[in-house]
């Protein structure tokens, strides 16, 4: 696949450091002119098909019902075109490596093309924070130093910034997910791993806080999943503190079969997650999560690619069987629109192990969030395809990140997790949790199996 950057300067493409600088002051002026407050070109594209950024999504959706399902902005619109095997070539310039195998090797898989919207918006006081963060906030090493509230780096340099920028993407500050999970197998079956409910909150985004006292704690995001099925796995929990020196990250696991609660001693990269029953490596969640030290990091350019946006729709069926067929989603629920993405390869470091030793990630330069990823084995072949759907919430408002999952390519397996199809309540906004649910002590008094 031949990247051709757009909208960037030379320099900027071969940019590979993991450290980085503050932005001056006349640049970090552009956020309050030509580019968002989250640091997109505020412009659209030459010919139309990318529209200008206009304020994003934050009138209540027709069909939302706070604490419960989310309606469809986009309900009534139909796709553009469509993308199949048949015609994936005359648009292989704008799919990634991952979607083109996955139209070759997965019948039935498509990418319906919607008009593009950019819906992404955060509270004002994000937009205050990710102004400050410009002139402020500096990489040191692989560890951000001085950010707050905000993108950390909304004048992105370098590929680490870049990842930096999706781990503190605006996604809400305290918020409940109540989920379902699947291994997808490869002669087509779903397999239920979990059924549970994720209580996750942001302290990198407390109003009340700073980049001082963040600092000091060095945390900026905790998750607590409590499983409720199915019933082997009934009574579980997991909880994690990620921290912005990643090599500080704690987890603890309740096991049921073992009555007690036992801190995970590598809760990180691609060691199997419990989260997932397995299925996924902790650096997959929601395309990627985790510590940037063992990798390089090289930003490759913006791209105007065909990603899944606005993916409401993914909501509105019932049943979690309505939108999953084989080792992917449905298609006729899944929405894909043009958008500039931030491209970034990652290499594996000299002296570092890891089981996807080079990987790309497309990330939104709207909201940071990396959508789409592929990873390579170490025989270089394509290896897994990795996804996230994103979704309209305009009580944040935001456009976040919901279901996320992956195909293998070599094995014809998959996962899909954070399905809230068969749910009543979708990204559930919420007030701020006590510190103490996310610790092992609250995993230990709350078991009941």
């Amino acid at each position: 696949m031949t990247i051709r950057p757009l909208l960037i300067t030379g320099a900027l493409a071969l940019a590979t450091a993991s450290a980085g600088a503050a932005v001056s002051a006349d640049e970090a002026a552009r956020l309050k002119s030509d580019l968002t407050p989250l640091g997109a070109e505020k412009a659209g594209n030459k010919d139309g098909s990318i529209p200008a950024w206009t304020g994003g999504h934050t009138t209540a959706i027709p069909g939302d019902k706070p604490g419960g399902r989310r309606g469809d902005p986009f309900k009534d619109e139909k796709p553009l075109f469509s993308i199949t095997a048949a015609n994936a070539a005359s648009h292989a310039d704008k799919l990634t490596d991952g979607t083109q195998a996955m139209l070759k090797k997965s019948p039935g898989f498509r990418v319906d093309v919607y008009k593009t919207h950019r819906t992404a918006a955060a509270p004002q006081w994000v937009y205050d924070n990710t102004f400050k963060n410009a002139t402020r906030a500096s990489l040191k090493g692989d560890v951000p130093q001085g950010a707050f509230g905000g993108v950390p780096f909304p004048v992105a340099k370098t590929g680490a910034e870049v990842m930096w920028n999706h781990m503190l993407r605006w996604r809400g500050t305290s918020v409940q997910l109540n989920i379902n999970q699947y291994q997808l197998t490869s002669d087509g079956r779903s397999v239920l791993t979990t059924d549970g409910v994720i209580e996750q909150q942001l302290p990198y985004y407390f109003q009340d806080s700073s980049a001082e006292k963040l600092a000091e704690s060095n945390e900026f995001w905790m998750i607590r999943l409590k499983n409720q099925g199915p019933p082997l796995r009934a009574g579980e929990a997991i909880v994690g503190r990620n921290q912005i020196d990643g090599a500080k990250d704690q987890a603890w696991v309740y096991l049921t079969g073992q009555r007690r609660v036992r801190k995970l001693p590598n809760p990180c990269c691609d060691t199997p997650t419990p989260s997932a029953a397995g299925v996924m490596s902790f650096d997959e969640i929601e395309t990627w999560t985790g510590r940037i030290d063992r990798f390089d990091w090289k930003l490759l350019g913006r791209k105007e690619m065909f990603i899944p946006y606005n993916g409401n729709k993914l909501l509105q069926p019932k049943t979690d069987a309505e939108v999953i067929t084989g080792v992917h989603l449905n298609p006729d629920h899944v929405r894909w629109e043009l958008h500039r993405v931030w491209v970034v390869e990652a290499t594996l470091r000299a002296g570092q192990r890891h089981q996807a030793p080079r990987s790309r990630y497309y990330c939104d330069e709207d909201t940071w969030a990396c959508v789409l990823a592929d990873r390579w084995d170490a025989n270089g072949q394509l290896w897994k395809t990795l996804w996230s759907q994103t979704l309209v919430a305009p009580d944040l408002p935001g456009t976040v990140i919901g279901a996320f999952g992956f195909t293998d390519l070599i094995s014809g397996s998959g996962f899909a997790g954070n399905l809230y199809n068969a749910k009543g309540g979708q990204y559930v906004v919420k007030p701020r949790f006590p510190d103490s649910t996310f610790t092992p002590d609250a995993l230990a008094g709350e078991s009941v199996r």
